[in-house]
């Protein structure tokens, strides 16, 4: 389990729905209940028979448990279709509760304090189909060019639950688990971790696969498919790292070429966000059939082989199309989603945030800080400014899709105030180190933040996560003065600026209430530097 202190998601955690129309379900859902706190994760083992002709599943899912306090009902989760068959411990039936999607098994034996059990979650049924993976997902049942079965799960936001038993809440991970699926005799399951063995059964075949290291419930997948496989070893950080592909036999050969970015990516990361979180379950790239997805040691491809997001630059510079939008931003993942994991899905701007700023620091990596920088603010044209970009916890609720490119935008503009590009390389691969294998909430990010830059970014993150309100620079030029302020911002708000003055670069402390900078000279031209994710007004 990722060590994390309940306190603050205990206050309230029932009551905060009410206002915001959420259901009783969402609290189930999105709230570290007294059914879920009791207990702390520490091994699965999920079996599951995958029969493509019917599109169902059934399986079990044997799930071990440390006690941490007493309580004798503990919360399982399971999404309709779907159906639990039975629950047993120590082989003894157990009754089953069921709400929704919540079922409350009610255990016989005394749970005492720092026990290791187990229960066996026995289950079945047609899962619920993808409408759009991955924003819409659950099991993807497609066919390849040859009639072929190619199946695929997906399940950020709608939870791991929609097609396997689970404790279905980020705040705890469990320490490893092991995974065995069994496909129709011809085809291959790809899922998380190293592959232990291959059992060959009469008219199948089961895949046994091991992850050694904690993983979030989203994170993991099937893959089923008639693929064909190619390795290579990198030599990172930590020593050699296991790289290997999986992929339809017809794009056997564009892989080969297409997938060398993967390589990029991990020397570009592993430079800015420290070694590959992962080494012992290894690094897979796996073809399937909708966009892909970050599903950690096992990440998921769909972009048709082509760089840039299926073939377009999202930023509108022409620096989108020097990579392969899928590998380098789901990989990213492995460093924010996978290693550093947030708890509540209402912070889930630190997943994408901080991995659509990977997408630049791929560039910077490779092509230099001004491409870097071009691409960044070139992708504020989709940044909307709807909502927050924190939802609303408690209730597995997300905030703004400017999660992405806003979220990017800010940590761009952060490193423009830190002002060091080591020191920002540092506080990067901090975060990696220091927060290893852990999840986290924004307010222990936010702090982190705080102290390895030394700037007080309090109002800062107020602004541009809690709000949707982007800061206005207004400003009045005289002969040798300017004045200026800020305005559409946060009270309290402070941000230095950098401006550059007759072409000499000038930092600026504006706040709510007109400041003044006297210059000795004329002052004939003026601009705020484009790296600051803001608006400005000239007043005449």
């Amino acid at each position: 389990m990722k060590k994390v202190s309940f306190i603050l998601f205990l206050f309230g955690i029932v009551f905060c729905a009410k206002a915001q129309n959420f259901t009783s379900q969402d609290t189930l859902r999105g709230s570290i209940t007294p059914e879920r706190v009791w207990w702390d994760l520490n091994y699965y083992d999920l079996n599951v028979e995958v029969n493509p002709d019917k599109k169902e599943i059934s399986g079990t899912n044997l799930i071990r448990y440390k006690v941490l306090s007493e309580n004798n009902i503990l919360q399982v989760d399971l999404q309709p279709p779907l159906k639990i068959e039975k629950v047993t411990q120590d082989g003894e039936h157990l009754k089953v509760v069921s709400d929704g999607n919540a079922h409350f098994v009610h255990l016989k034996k005394d749970q005492k304090i720092g026990a290791f059990n187990e229960i066996v979650v026995h289950y079945s049924g047609k899962p619920k189909e993808a409408v759009k993976a991955p924003w819409d997902g659950g099991f993807s049942w497609k066919k390849d060019k040859d009639g072929n079965p190619f199946i695929a799960t997906s399940c950020q936001g709608l939870g791991a639950s929609v097609w396997w038993p689970n404790k279905d809440h980020m705040y705890d991970e469990v320490d490893s688990m092991a995974i065995s699926i069994t496909t129709p005799k011809g085809l291959m399951d790809v899922s998380n971790g190293k592959l232990r063995k291959v059992v060959k059964n009469k008219n199948s075949n089961t895949y046994h696969w091991f992850v050694s290291n904690p993983i979030n419930n989203y994170g993991v997948n099937i893959n089923i498919g008639n693929y064909v496989h190619f390795d290579s070893i990198y030599k990172g950080e930590k020593g050699d790292l296991s790289m290997d592909f999986f992929v339809l036999p017809e794009n056997l050969e564009k892989a080969k070429i297409q997938f060398k970015d993967a390589f990029r990516m991990m020397e570009a990361f592993e430079h800015w966000f420290g070694p590959y979180p992962f080494y012992e379950d290894g690094f897979k790239l796996v073809e399937v059939p909708y966009l892909g997805m970050e599903h950690q040691s096992s990440v998921t491809y769909g972009n048709k082989y082509k760089n840039g997001y299926l073939g377009r630059d999202l930023s509108g510079t022409g620096w989108g199309l020097k990579f392969d939008f899928i590998i380098i931003h789901e990989s990213g993942h492995e460093w924010f989603a996978n290693n550093i994991t947030n708890i509540d899905i209402a912070d889930m701007w630190i997943h994408e945030g901080f991995t659509a700023y990977s997408e630049n620091l791929f560039l910077d990596y490779f092509y230099g800080k001004e491409a870097s920088a071009e691409y960044v603010i070139g992708t504020r044209n989709i940044i909307q400014n709807d909502k927050p970009i924190i939802g609303k916890y408690n209730v597995n609720n997300e905030g703004s899709s400017d999660m992405y490119y806003k979220g990017a935008n800010m940590l761009h503009t952060l490193r423009q105030l830190i002002n060091d590009d080591e020191k920002w390389r540092t506080i990067l691969r901090g975060l990696n180190n220091d927060f290893y294998h852990q999840t986290v909430t924004t307010e222990q990010i936010e702090n982190y933040l705080i102290k390895k830059s030394g700037i007080d970014l309090s109002s800062f993150f107020n602004q541009y996560l809690r709000t949707a309100k982007i800061p206005m620079f207004e400003y009045k030029i005289l002969p040798k003065v300017i004045k200026y302020r800020y305005t559409n911002v946060v009270k309290g708000f402070e941000m230095p600026l950098k401006t550059i003055i007759n072409g000499n670069e000038v930092w600026i402390n504006p706040k709510e209430n007109w400041q003044t900078f006297a210059t000795k000279k004329e002052i004939k031209s003026f601009e705020v530097d484009k790296n600051f994710y803001l608006t400005s007004k000239k007043y005449n």
